[in-house]
């Protein structure tokens, strides 16, 4: 099988890009190692744990040659504002639809059994295995790390998701695309919460992506309010680029988003028991946050966002059975009442 070839199975599987890279240490190995040693995956031990095959891919596939890196536009128009006025979350865009995982594995496996006909052996990932994705795909060509630590293509901007195929086959390297952020700091200025650090360095302890998702206790005090009304995830940084300006939306059907999730007030998600979470987010994104962390995210969004109106709501959550939940209830119940209007008694003097 050729290049040209595979890569026109992969236009005809739904991938805008496709680029080659050869198997071999990962380019910025030595930089991963220094950002675990300072502790910056926060919680998620299992970088740390699987750090040497984060850094070669060999060692996920015994004589691997080739890694491949397909990248899928996610992005899709803004659905239109609620005619209500209740208060609303904001949830990251990559989870307005079904989980990518589902839409991309069955089609990078339709793939693989390409490359395995021809002769290869092959392992894929969506996401969800220790390969440093961005990292692979500035290798091959596929977009170029951005200060946020995301990855930028010209034509797709920041939306778009990436997969990687390892296989034994062999494929000439790509050559990678010039870093072309220039001077701009735009990503790093519109971080709420400063958990870009430097310039393609990001602190996960301060991201409210992670803080939000991946982080199974509560919302750090001192980072509540700059959540806002985010219940999950976070794109500042990402619609903070100016190459997002020349993205044009996705038309793969399997992108476009849910209805009835986007527009839903925040109270009525407190509602939702173990049952009600599973069944309204059923092949989405936000199942990984669990029914726990996602009412807690609702309770900080309506501490900052919230009004009279959502109190009851919160104060039935004061007696929610996650303890998580409760104590963020009662912090979103102490905001939405300190901000009530102070009432001063009406001074008066007797004519005399």
């Amino acid at each position: 099988m050729t290049k040209e070839e595979f890569r026109a199975a992969a236009r005809d599987a739904g991938f805008e890009l496709c680029g080659f890279a050869r198997a071999d240490r990962a380019p910025h190995a030595d930089a991963l190692g220094s950002w675990l040693d300072d502790g910056c995956q926060a919680g998620m031990a299992w970088m740390q744990r699987t750090r040497d095959e984060r850094s070669d891919p060999r060692l996920l596939l015994p004589g691997a040659r080739t890694v491949i890196v397909l990248a899928k536009n996610y992005l899709t128009a803004t659905p239109p504002p609620p005619p209500e006025p209740a208060a609303r979350g904001r949830i990251a865009r990559y989870a307005w639809g079904a989980d990518y995982h589902d839409i991309l594995q069955p089609r990078l496996a339709g793939l693989a059994a390409k490359l395995e006909a021809a002769g290869g052996g092959q392992r894929c990932f969506v996401d969800g295995g220790p390969v440093l994705e961005r990292d692979w795909a500035a290798a091959c060509g596929v977009s170029w790390h951005g200060k946020s630590t995301m990855g930028l293509h010209p034509q797709l901007g920041t939306w778009f998701f990436l997969s990687v195929i390892l296989t034994t086959l062999e494929f000439d390297p790509e050559t990678p695309l010039p870093d072309r952020c220039g001077r701009c700091t735009r990503c790093i200025d519109a971080c709420p919460t400063a958990a870009i650090t430097a310039p393609y360095r990001l602190d996960a302890r301060r991201c409210l992506s992670y803080l939000t998702i991946e982080n199974k206790g509560p919302i750090p005090a001192e980072f509540r309010r700059a959540l806002g009304d985010r219940i999950f995830g976070c794109d500042d940084c990402l619609v903070a680029c100016p190459w997002n300006r020349f993205a044009t939306a996705s038309r793969d059907a399997q992108m476009q988003p849910e209805s009835g999730i986007l527009d839903r007030p925040l109270r009525e998600f407190l509602s939702l028991d173990d049952r009600g979470f599973r069944n309204m987010f059923r092949g989405s994104p936000i199942l990984r946050a669990k029914r726990r962390g996602f009412l807690r995210n609702v309770c900080v969004a309506l501490g900052n966002t919230g009004t009279d109106d959502d109190l009851p709501s919160l104060r039935r959550a004061l007696d929610d059975p996650e303890e998580l939940v409760r104590e963020h209830a009662t912090w979103a119940v102490a905001e939405i009442e300190a901000r009530r209007p102070a009432h001063h008694p009406r001074c008066s003097t007797e004519s005399r």
